[in-house]
């Protein structure tokens, strides 16, 4: 634990080091850049945006839309950039004539509307959590969710089951553990942005589930963290695969993330789902931009990297003060050499 934690202080330190380093110039002020994609890191975008256009003059709009809607937009130019929880492989972006990078880390968690029960007092794994969104436990009472939490007075009444009704990469974050944890889920459901669910009722974006769940009594869904925050929902301590109980926030993002392998940034994918490490959190995950190449409108295209500079450098304390983590220093690193891959329409490379 205490190698953990040494590792989780250096981090944030070269991160703070790293966040006052030099950054392009932001595009000349007055200038509207849209975006469009995931709910999942919603929050965050919103909060860099405001300071950017304190600091620059330029106006970041984004449509939280989900994950599959994002990437549709970016597919047809409709948008200067997309956002997804659900990075494409090589093939999809040659194919589609996309650029993609690491932008946030944050969590997915389960949360509950159970009167009397605290954030992060309720234990869960994943077994279970698959087995209430199958239906095959129906009841909060249960004699396996009671085995795990014997210091809990459970009600006898029915789950209400909440999920994403839109194509999200928050559900298959969720379905990737769930297939993990369970061999049930992972042959009848499996992984999935738009799963076929076997019961529930459905909410768009986090959005939606977080105010479902807050409505319905007994209720439970899955968000990213900073839903459950606004929405003052109990979350769920969940089993990790180190065998501790852990309990949702940036440290836990960020100890999955610590985890992972950095070193290729251009074939990074989205994060394992159940990493190890004493203190990872079994859900976290990673939001990815998406930007046309070649581009047609250079400047615009411009004012997006200008942005995701900023915001990856400077942006660092706004990450942390929302509970999402931010992307490791290793990878940022990388970008510039990323985005001197991007080309014009007269085929001028995009970044200095």
């Amino acid at each position: 634990m205490n190698r953990i934690r040494s590792r989780l202080v250096l981090f944030l330190r070269s991160a703070a080091v790293f966040a006052v380093g030099g950054c392009c110039q932001p595009a000349a002020g007055g200038e509207v850049i849209r975006g469009a994609g995931a709910s999942f890191p919603a929050p965050v975008y919103a909060a860099w945006s405001k300071d950017y256009e304190r600091v620059s003059g330029v106006k970041v709009s984004y449509d939280a839309v989900g994950s599959g809607a994002g990437i549709e937009r970016i597919r047809k130019r409709e948008v200067e950039f997309g956002a997804s929880d659900a990075p494409l492989a090589a093939s999809e972006l040659a194919a589609s004539g996309l650029l993609q990078f690491p932008a946030v880390i944050g969590g997915v968690v389960p949360v509950i509307n159970i009167g009397g029960i605290k954030p992060g007092q309720l234990r869960l794994n994943g077994a279970l959590l698959a087995a209430i969104y199958l239906g095959r436990i129906r009841k909060w009472s249960d004699a396996s969710i009671a085995a795990l939490n014997p210091t809990l007075v459970l009600p006898n009444t029915n789950i209400t089951v909440v999920y994403r009704n839109d194509s999200s990469g928050s559900s298959l974050l969720w379905t990737d553990y769930l297939s993990h944890s369970s061999s049930a889920w992972k042959e009848s459901i499996g992984a999935s942005l738009a799963p076929k669910w076997p019961i529930g009722v459905g909410g768009n974006g986090n959005e939606g589930v977080a105010s479902y769940v807050q409505r319905t009594r007994f209720a439970i869904g899955y968000v990213e963290y900073a839903f459950a925050r606004k929405h003052r929902l109990s979350d769920v301590a969940l089993l990790n695969r180190s065998g501790r109980f852990v309990h949702a926030g940036r440290d836990a993002f960020l100890a999955a993330a610590l985890a992972a392998d950095w070193s290729d940034l251009a074939g990074v994918g989205q994060l394992p789902t159940d990493l190890p490490g004493v203190e990872s959190w079994p859900i976290a995950g990673t939001s990815f931009i998406l930007i046309a190449q070649p581009t047609e409108h250079r400047e615009k295209t411009l004012a997006v990297l200008h942005f995701f500079d900023w915001a990856l450098r400077q942006g660092e304390p706004i990450t942390r003060s929302l509970d999402y983590s931010p992307v490791p220093p290793v990878a940022v690193d990388q970008l510039p050499a990323l985005w001197r891959t991007l080309r014009d329409d007269a085929g001028m490379p995009m970044w200095p």
